[in-house]
């Protein structure tokens, strides 16, 4: 079991920064892979961004590559988004989830992630 809890959502303007956090607390997390997805209103739920966490390999979004920076603090077990040059488009909640050893789904499909924290909101006005 992982437990997730995401934090740091909050109302923004266009070119603002912002850094998510996500506390992951249970199984060990060495064999695990973490990611970030996001789902705007009326729209399926999107893959951001992943890391292996024990080797700090990161893999990113085209529609955030250069912008979003994904990364974890091993010590805290606390994963993280720092996302610059905000546009009104990256609004919606964003989720942090984990990915067990063995998951057979794309990297970058939710349905590939066992665990999931409740969300967080991000709104960019424009």
């Amino acid at each position: 079991q992982v437990q997730l809890v995401e934090s740091g959502g909050e109302l923004v303007q266009a070119g603002d920064s912002l850094r998510l956090s996500c506390a992951a607390s249970g199984r060990t997390l060495s064999s695990v892979i973490m990611g970030w997805f996001r789902q705007a209103p009326g729209k399926e739920r999107e893959f951001v961004a992943n890391i292996r966490w024990s080797f700090g390999n990161t893999y990113h979004a085209d529609s955030v590559k250069g912008r979003f920076t994904i990364s974890r603090d091993n010590a805290k077990n606390t994963m993280y988004l720092q996302m610059n040059s905000l546009r009104p488009e990256d609004t919606a909640v964003y989720y942090c989830a984990a990915r067990l050893p063995g998951a057979s789904i794309s990297y970058t499909s939710p349905n590939g992630y066992a665990y999931w924290g409740q969300g967080t909101q991000v709104t960019v006005s424009s």
